[in-house]
């Protein structure tokens, strides 16, 4: 076990969307960290801040019932704590209501529900324990709102949003705090793909939809998160926060 005074941070996906700026974060901040599938680039990046990093592969699925508690076991066995956590799943998936099937929304709850549950409920239990520690859960702007084509996977968005927010009422007094954050028009490879704005035409139309006229970058949010995470404020629980320049 390693030996340390240091703030544990369990970033659950390292390898792609806002895991890698998150993980940089918290080495930033004097965090020791679990990362789920990180390049061998940003172990190297992270231990030269002065982080130690204990990594986890094949846990990226938070949907994989073995996949959470596979994460938090190794910041337990490695550090013996863990002080913050975070994660994101599920795919984006557009689409209408009327032009959807039960097996879409089977397939969204799987990813965007089933896998935020297994997660909360992997770090909540060892941080109720030690009567401290930070979890977010990372949604989508997409479920504080109606969202014109993308119906369900707004409406299970926001589910996930709630449950979260539910958690931390149910343990709020054991000083344990558990926040959401949700996300939208976020430039990032996935997005792009899902709603095609890679063409600068599409991108250009759809950045008039947002209210500061850009899309956010993965530094910026990663930076914002850390408010939530990092240890430096402890009296917010319960919060979910749209971060999405103003649409939402």
């Amino acid at each position: 076990m390693a030996s340390s005074n240091k703030r544990v941070a369990l970033v659950c996906d390292t390898a792609g969307y806002v895991g890698p700026a998150l993980a940089r974060q918290f080495a930033q901040r004097g965090h020791n960290l679990v990362v789920g599938s990180p390049s061998n680039e940003l172990v190297a990046e992270l231990k030269a801040l002065g982080a130690e990093v204990e990594v986890v592969e094949n846990a990226r699925n938070l949907a994989n019932i073995e996949s959470a508690p596979a994460l938090v076991k190794a910041g337990l066995d490695y550090y013996g704590r863990i002080d913050a956590a975070v994660a994101f799943s599920g795919d984006i998936v557009p689409g209408k209501f009327m032009d959807s099937s039960l097996e879409d929304l089977q397939k969204i709850v799987k990813g965007c529900l089933e896998g935020p549950y297994n997660f909360l409920k992997a770090a909540a239990s060892p941080m109720i324990e030690q009567r401290s520690g930070q979890i977010v859960l990372i949604t989508s702007a997409a479920g504080a709102r109606v969202a014109k084509g993308v119906a369900l996977y707004s409406s299970v968005r926001a589910g996930a949003t709630h449950m979260a927010k539910n958690l931390a009422a149910e343990i709020a007094s054991t000083g344990v705090q558990v926040n959401a954050l949700g996300t939208n028009w976020m430039d990032f490879p996935e997005f792009h793909e899902a709603v095609g704005t890679n063409d600068p035409e599409v991108r250009k139309a759809f950045e008039q939809r947002i209210p500061m006229k850009r899309m956010g970058t993965m530094e910026e949010f990663a930076a914002f998160a850390m408010a939530f995470l990092d240890g430096s404020s402890g009296f917010t629980t319960g919060q979910f926060v749209a971060y999405a320049g103003g649409w939402a």
